[in-house]
């Protein structure tokens, strides 16, 4: 009957044998070659499944399965990595149902699958079918316990539906029972909503306290220090090279005992380098500088007893490479030492990854998927001006086949990202670290100290551990460059992450149009660039994930503005500029929202509020004004359709200017600012700074002259 149902079905499998492959040829990728595990292996390997380079490799242990149960769990999840749902099935789960998942969601359905089993067999059930309802019951209320999120419990409720389709697909199935909430709805089996979200938006943004300095630094390793690293790399591998090929011959160990021994008996330091948290005597370092063999350095310094001499008295191993890099104009180093040239790459690397990963706007697995070559040259323009770089990448979320079914290859992007200067400063400088057509984030490649040959890109948990290792490292240079003011500042809401750097790019280009972080700048030209309804470069629909995100933070930063608005309207304050009737209506029926984290409905909703032309207001502290966003009033050039000014970009006399007796008061305070600097600067600078303090003045006096009442207003 099985092998009737298998043959005329096609979404029942036939029966798998002892040595069957866990993965079925069909759903191995071309370029995949790692080895397939057997049906009978105490683990399977997932691997054949994973052609993103950014997802970690992983396997199922059925030792955490217990045996009476062990056979119908293993034949199920064989079933589930090999087939996939029906259509029936899905059609009613929502967009995000899929017949075949990532390997990832596999590992973990199993995981829970197999967390049920040992349930099960505490209470000495050991069969699947005889999972009833009210067993059902039991094991999600227990299972709901000890805190975990109503989101979390949710894709429980999905793992455990699971096991009943797939257990019905399957050649020989153990007839589980249908669970509960699939007739009576999911909401009763769950927690109570505690307001937590997930996504994107639902993280915060990094503090501008400590991104500045840090994308300040990131970018100075790239445009100031990656010559030097490089070269210093380059030249320990150099040396790495002779030493191995040196021959133990009496020549050398001559060499090598004129080099050290003077050094011991003058009490000087010996060249060092850390080993296993101590130091050693830097032995390829000395066999590749006095042409003796490794081994002869060892005996050498066995002999002599220099481990115990390089400990109390370490020294440098200076490589002869030039150093240019400069930090306040001055060199950043006397010379690159032999041992931190591998600690220094490492950090090369983390800083292109830090700016790929902020000033992209990409996803944290797009960047990890780039390769080398994916940003060229561009062709001269037909006018003879240069083209804007461009981005070839793939990107990997909610990627499917024609069927729904997940491919973990991802596709290439059919309309590129475009890449400002600092970001093709950052993969310029990866692909002199990576070969030809490698990743650029190659685990293999940046893996400078062991080399073990990892698979793919460096993993999402790798990246943040260098991120943290690049802050610690760039913390004690500043204090050591006598530079306290530069140190990066723990932010307030916890470790940096892959996942804060996108929002964070947002919240930047909605909030900071000439601020607090460097390249305010580039900020504005990022929302051109990313913003498909303001750039004929993109299709929206491609784009429509970062359009998403930067919506949310600038819908947030204008209600925050409208709200601040309002309150100093009951403050009493007036208010001036030839937008301010529309700034009232706008500070009037604008809704409030507290705090930063939001759920994922909220992106169609920034989006339709902000496509409200007129009403949206726009805070711009540099410019001591609000701009009630009139697309057709605006000098600041918008983009044909752009829902937000160019803030970097402000003119005045625009006709969305709205300004209130606090920015009067802050132009005034500027003034007298620059007027204290004219007085400690040469005359024709002064006259300048003065000239600009009483145009401010005179801005401030105009609004002194026209200012209404809110109410005289409506």
């Amino acid at each position: 009957m099985t092998s009737l149902a298998a043959e005329y079905d096609p979404y029942i499998l036939a029966m798998p044998g002892p040595n069957s492959p866990v993965v079925l040829p069909q759903w191995i990728g071309p370029d995949n070659t790692h080895p397939i595990s057997r049906y009978q292996d105490p683990a399977w390997s997932l691997a054949p499944l994973i052609d993103n380079p950014g997802t970690s490799l992983f396997s199922i242990a059925w030792k955490k399965c217990p045996a009476p149960l062990l056979g119908q769990v293993k034949l199920v999840t064989w079933t589930m990595l090999n087939g996939r749902l029906r259509p029936t099935y899905l059609k009613d789960r929502g967009d995000q149902a899929r017949g075949r998942t990532s390997a990832a969601d596999m590992r973990d359905t199993c995981n829970e699958w197999m967390r049920l089993a040992r349930w099960l067999h505490e209470r000495r059930i050991t069969n699947l079918g005889d999972c009833t309802e009210e067993v059902w019951r039991a094991y999600i209320s227990e299972r709901c316990q000890g805190g975990i999120s109503r989101a979390y419990a949710e894709k429980i409720c999905v793992f455990l539906s699971d096991l009943w389709a797939f257990d019905q697909l399957s050649a020989h199935p153990a007839n589980v029972t249908r669970p509960p909430w699939e007739v009576e709805g999911v909401d009763d089996f769950l927690p109570a909503a505690d307001g937590s979200a997930s996504g994107e938006n639902s993280r915060e943004p990094l503090d501008p306290q400590t991104l500045g300095p840090l994308l300040i630094w990131a970018i100075r390793f790239i445009d100031d220090f990656a010559d030097d690293i490089l070269a210093a790399w380059a030249e320990r591998r150099r040396l790495l090279a002779m030493a191995a090929a040196n021959n133990s011959v009496p020549e050398g160990l001559t060499a090598l005992a004129e080099y050290l021994l003077p050094l011991v008996r003058s009490g000087e330091a010996l060249p060092a380098v850390r080993m296993h948290g101590k130091m050693a005597v830097a032995r390829a370092y000395v066999a590749a500088l006095t042409g003796a063999s490794v081994d002869q350095v060892s005996r050498f310094s066995e002999r002599h007893r220099l481990s115990d001499l390089t400990n109390t008295r370490p020294g440098p191993c200076p490589l002869q490479v030039p150093v240019t890099g400069r930090i306040e104009g001055k060199p950043w180093r006397t010379h690159l030492d032999f041992d931190e040239a591998a600690g220094l790459m490492r950090h090369l690397g983390t800083a292109a990854a830090i700016i790929c990963l902020y000033l992209t706007g990409m996803r944290p697995q797009e960047v990890q998927g780039l390769r080398s070559g994916c940003c060229p040259e561009p062709e001269p323009a037909a006018n003879g001006t240069r083209s804007r770089h461009l981005i070839r990448s793939r990107h990997y979320k909610n990627v499917t086949d024609d069927d729904g079914n997940l491919i973990s290859a991802g596709e290439e992007r059919e309309v590129p990202w475009v890449a400002i200067t600092p970001v093709v400063h950052a993969i310029r400088v990866l692909e002199r670290i990576v070969p030809p057509g490698e990743l650029l984030l190659s685990a293999t490649h940046h893996d400078f100290v062991q080399q073990r040959g990892h698979h793919g890109a460096l993993k999402s948990m790798s990246l943040n551990r260098r991120i943290e290792d690049f802050v610690h490292w760039v913390n004690h240079e500043a204090y050591a460059q006598g530079l306290p003011d530069q140190i990066i500042p723990e932010d307030p809401h916890g470790a940096i992450g892959l996942a804060r750097f996108r929002r964070t790019l947002a919240w930047h280009i909605a909030r900071r149009p000439g601020g607090l972080v460097a390249l305010a700048i580039q900020y504005g030209h990022m929302r051109t660039v990313l913003d498909a309804r303001t750039s004929s470069n993109y299709g929206s629909r491609s784009r429509g994930g970062i359009h998403g995100v930067l919506d949310v933070e600038t819908a947030l930063a204008a209600a925050d503005t409208a709200a601040h608005l309002r309150d100093r309207m009951a403050a009493g304050e007036k208010i001036s500029g030839p937008a301010a009737r529309r700034a009232v209506t706008a500070a009037g029926t604008t809704p409030r929202f507290e705090g930063r984290i939001v759920p994922r409905t909220f992106a169609k909703k920034a989006t339709k509020f902000l496509a409200r032309d007129g009403i949206v207001l726009y805070d711009n502290p540099d410019a001591f004004l609000i701009c009630a966003f009139k697309h057709d009033n605006a000098l600041c050039e918008p983009e044909p359709g752009a829902t937000a000014p160019r803030q970097y970009a402000c003119q005045q006399g625009c006709g969305n200017t709205v300004r209130t007796d606090s920015h009067a008061r802050q132009l005034r305070e500027k003034a007298d600012e620059i007027d204290l600097k004219a007085t400690v600067v040469p005359e024709k600078l002064a006259k300048r700074l003065r000239r600009n303090a009483n145009n401010l003045r005179a801005t401030a006096d105009a609004h002194d002259a026209t200012a209404q009442t809110a109410e005289a207003l409506t």
